[in-house]
């Protein structure tokens, strides 16, 4: 290294470069980067092909003061590297760890469509939720879930029907489902299903709800969350939920739920009696049919988490 270090220093001084540029380039030189750089490609840089490489080490060394400074940086979130090019030094620029942790989280919540999701439950993973004897039956369900989609994901797996009361961490859970499952390459829609039915009522004045109705049956994974929340119309109940959950058993799509209602309570208390105090038990036997089809129940338990934040 010294040797290599006093032959440059040499050549500086041979080509009488002024005081300003030799410092500069001195600089460029002492930087043990570059020093170790050139001595592990010496056999194939002759002096010369140094020299004529002043500039590109000179970019490299600033480039990484400014990478470890964090500011003014040519590239933001790529660190400079030094490399061989027909024998002449160059520079190329490789993303940082912290800049392929935030490409691959990106990528992971782009696999996520969620419709008037809170942000915790957007940005909710397994790893961060809290695991109680309670909750324990729940989350080794959902692992039981993903386990055997991700071994034979074009085969049918029944989702899960997440019922409790407010609070225990049902919606939780299926964000740390969905961002799973997207860390794996797998896309999922996460849905509020009464914002869903509010959207689609609005969407009869735009003419787009078969547009919006076919994205939601046709989705590769779907969640729907807070299913018996709002009093529901006939039509949402039928020509909307019925729709989606007849295709989605017909292709035996993965479905999830989550509601404050078991299932013999959604059908009795909820599905059963529309908007107008019409009784239809018959209308309400046949979605839940489908539901069943498409979820096993599973009922948390627990303290309400929200009233302990």
């Amino acid at each position: 290294m010294e040797d290599i270090g006093e032959s440059l220093t040499r050549m500086i001084k041979e080509r009488n470069l002024n005081h300003k540029y030799e410092e500069l380039i001195q600089e460029v030189l002492d930087d043990p980067d570059v020093m170790q750089f050139i001595e592990d490609n010496r056999q194939k840089l002759d002096d010369e092909a140094i020299v004529k490489s002043y500039a590109k080490l000179y970019e490299y060394v600033q480039e990484k003061k400014k990478f470890h400074l964090n500011k003014g940086m040519m590239a933001p979130g790529y660190h400079p590297k030094l490399i061989l090019n027909y024998h002449y030094i160059d520079v190329t620029y490789v993303p940082s760890a912290e800049l392929v942790a935030r490409q691959k989280e990106l990528e992971i919540k782009n696999r996520i469509y969620s419709m008037d999701m809170p942000k915790d439950v957007r940005n909710a993973t397994l790893a961060d939720f809290e695991l109680t004897d309670e909750r324990r039956f729940a989350i080794s369900e959902v692992y039981d879930f993903i386990d055997a989609y991700m071994t034979s994901p074009k085969a049918y797996h029944k989702g899960l029907y997440l019922q409790g009361s407010f609070g225990v961490g049902k919606t939780y859970l299926l964000g740390a489902l969905a961002h799973e499952l997207a860390k794996n390459g797998f896309p999922s829609t996460l849905m509020h299903f009464p914002s869903f039915a509010v959207e689609m009522k609005q969407s009869i004045g735009k003419n787009n709800t078969g547009e919006k109705l076919e994205f939601v049956k046709k989705a590769p994974i779907l969640m729907l969350d807070d299913i018996g929340a709002d009093s529901m119309s006939s039509w949402i109940r039928d020509d909307v939920l019925g729709v989606i959950l007849q295709y989605r058993m017909q292709e035996q799509l993965p479905t999830f739920f989550s509601s404050n209602f078991d299932m013999k309570q959604l059908e009795e208390e909820h599905l059963r009696v529309t908007q107008r105090g019409e009784d239809e038990p018959l209308k309400a036997k046949r979605i839940m049919e489908r539901v069943r089809y498409l979820a096993k129940e599973v009922k948390m338990t627990g303290s309400n988490r929200r009233h302990l934040q």
